[in-house]
């Protein structure tokens, strides 16, 4: 399984992209998408997906 950013809840601020130890993310467009390929929701590198950890914004980062 990967997470997913909601495009509609997402500000852009970068947060989850310096902190994802796959380089998972990246900015489309206005906002930032999670490559499903890529994203193993941090296992064997953190307890949690640190997208969702480090979000200012609630529910943004999700699972898809």
């Amino acid at each position: 399984m990967a997470y997913k950013i909601v495009e509609a809840l997402c500000t852009a601020c970068g947060a989850c992209e310096t902190e994802c130890p796959n380089e998972a993310i990246s900015m489309k467009g206005f906002t930032y998408v999670i490559d499903p390929e890529k994203c193993t929701e941090c296992e064997g590198f953190h307890d949690t997906p640190q997208c969702a950890e480090v979000c200012p914004r609630p529910e943004t980062c999700i699972p898809a």
